[in-house]
């Protein structure tokens, strides 16, 4: 039975261009299950955007002489071309600087306000000396007061997992330019999440077993310190504040990771309205039998895990107040938090301000993006930090990406459009022959059962392994000796072509273009799956900005296919480029530069 499926991505920050540690994170884990879903057969909604609001966007548009909005829409497009090059397949990647965004966020505020847990309250605010802006408290690093960790941030501890605030850390200093910050009394919104605890607690007990251990356990660590959070920030650049005597503020506005959360809801009424039915997004928000999983870094749990929730329970009347749903009615929280660990580079954590980084655009200008999708589901943080190394990617292409997938989909094309022009018919099988169908036929079973719990390195180590039982094959078999038994010849390069057709489709989730590739050298016709396209759109008549969208109701289908004998056979097609061992000195030299 086909289910509703809302794949939430991560909002990048628009204030430079993405390296492939976020990608690892957010991009490529949450397109793997995405396109795995909707060969199932299932009805996917993948949304999200740039995240364009906040005090980190107006430090860098400083920097660079221009206006917020002016960076703002620089780094949107940059994403946008760059998580397009990916292949990511999102159904709507939009901004947060959208007049709709702004719209439902307000509707949102306002009806926790109504139903009570949203509150003023006076704070004592982090001002930097040298701007008289407010800092946000993750550009505030200092010593943790709980666990005494050397790098706390101000909204939360890394090592100890409590949220803070910035006046509780020892010795603050700004990221920013490394100045103490002064503390002032200033009056701030604040989301009541004690409110929730018994409702949050309820929802994250009943997970146990469903979610990452790693995510569970950190959001349950969370509640018995849950304290009231501010949600809105001394700052001319944000969401204006929907209250009487507030909104026209000129310098007070919703704190950016509030209106963040709140961008997978606008991003899906968005998506709604443009493409001709504005109550579509209902199906995924407001039906039981619809499921929402959240791609991000762990860096974001506590975001997606407790404070989302929260809003959502809080908007919906669930909460220790009650209270009616707002406008948009009762609203859905997510099934599943689906968070990676963090990606590091040559052993070193990756770092834009220091050049340990390899932007997305750079790294899809010299490389497959196919061959970076399969690094990250192969060698990825999927479950624990892992080290990205030029050697490791250098070996795993020319190894497993070009040696065993691309060696066994050329040379049985080669040898069978060589011999017959066309896919040839089985006679006799062998053991053999059956057994490695059979294998091929039962895989889709166990693959996609791990994609579906987005366990990618799992899948696609089960995909590969036929891969190489369908090499071994071939060199047992030694097709190209049997000139003077063309019937056996014939059944051989059957069964080679038919266990390429079934890894194809196991491995399109991960390898997208390449799989397109195999669909057409196989003489398969039409658009096998859908690759993400820009298109220009505007608001009301307004300046247009870049989207990205798609058509991916392509003929992939997460099943067995038979092969049909006389089809004819395109000439092959390298399928990855081999890459020189001189590429990881290369690298390492850009790298120390």
């Amino acid at each position: 039975m086909s289910q509703h499926i809302l794949t939430a991505v991560a909002w990048p920050y628009a204030n430079g261009p993405r390296h492939i540690g976020h990608v690892s994170g957010f991009g490529v884990p949450s397109d793997i299950f995405s396109r795995y879903q909707r060969m199932a057969g299932n009805k996917v909604l993948m949304v999200s955007g740039t995240d364009e609001h906040g005090t980190p966007i107006q430090v860098q548009a400083d920097k660079e002489g221009v206006s917020a909005k002016e960076l703002a829409d620089r780094y949107n497009r940059v994403i946008a071309e760059d998580l397009t090059g990916l292949g990511l397949a999102y159904d709507l990647f939009t901004r947060t600087t959208t007049k709709n965004h702004y719209a439902v966020t307000q509707e949102i505020f306002k009806g926790l306000y109504d139903n009570g847990y949203i509150f003023p309250q006076t704070t004592m605010g982090a001002i930097s000396p040298s701007t008289g802006r407010t800092l946000p408290d993750r550009y505030i690093e200092g010593t943790c007061p709980i666990c005494g960790y050397d790098g706390a941030r101000g909204d939360q501890c890394d090592n100890c997992g409590n949220q803070l605030d910035p006046i509780q850390l020892i010795n603050p200093v700004s990221r920013i330019n490394g100045e103490t910050p002064v503390f002032a009394e200033t009056e701030h919104f604040m989301l009541d999440l004690p409110a929730f605890a018994e409702v949050l607690g309820s929802y994250l007990q009943s997970k146990q077993g469903e979610w990452r251990p790693n995510v569970l356990k950190f959001a349950l660590n969370l509640l018995g310190d849950l304290q009231p959070r501010a949600i809105s920030r001394d700052l001319d650049w944000g969401v204006p504040i929907p209250l009487d005597g507030w909104r026209d503020q000129p310098n007070k506005r919703l704190y950016v990771w509030f209106d963040a959360v709140i961008g997978y809801l606008s991003a899906s009424i968005e998506w709604a309205r443009r493409s001709g039915d504005p109550d579509a997004w209902r199906q995924w928000w407001q039906n039981p039998d619809a499921r929402g999983y959240y791609f991000m870094g762990k860096d974001n749990i506590v975001f997606h895990a407790e404070i989302w929730p929260a809003m959502l329970f809080g908007y919906s009347g669930r909460g220790d107040r009650g209270g009616t749903p707002g406008s948009l009615g009762a609203l859905d929280a997510p099934s599943e938090v689906v968070s990676s660990e963090f990606l590091t580079m040559e052993g070193r954590k990756f770092s834009s301000s220091r050049q340990i980084v390899i932007y997305v655009r750079d790294f899809l200008e010299r490389y497959d993006a196919d061959a970076l999708r399969y690094y990250i589901a192969v060698a990825g943080p999927e479950n624990q930090d892992t080290d990205f190394t030029w050697q490791e990617f250098v070996n795993r292409n020319n190894g497993e990406l070009v040696a065993a997938w691309g060696n066994l989909v050329n040379r049985s094309i080669s040898m069978a459009a060589k011999n017959f022009g066309a896919v040839p018919e089985a006679g006799d099988l062998t053991d053999a022959d059956r057994a490695l169908l059979e294998r091929s036929r039962n895989t889709f079973g166990p693959v996609g059962a791990e994609l579906g719990r987005s366990r990618f390195k799992n899948a696609i180590t089960e995909a590969f392994d036929v891969v190489r039982e369908a090499n071994k094959y071939l060199a047992e078999q030694e097709p190209w000796k049997l000139k003077s038994d063309p019937e056996r010849q014939k059944s051989i390069l059957h069964v080679a072509l038919q266990v390429v057709d079934d890894a194809k489709t196991m491995l399109t989730p991960f390898l997208p273009s390449s799989s397109n590739k195999v669909h057409a050298m196989l003489g398969g016709e039409g658009v096998w799956s859908g690759m993400p396209e820009i298109h220009e759109v505007d608001e009301d008549g307004g300046a247009p900005y870049p989207v990205i969208t798609g058509d991916y109701d392509g003929a992939a289908r997460w099943e067995h296919q038979p092969i049909k004998p006389g089809t004819p056979l395109a000439p092959p097609v390298p399928l990855f480029k081999k890459l020189d061992p001189k590429v990881v000195d290369e690298e390492l030299a850009r790298l120390a530069d």
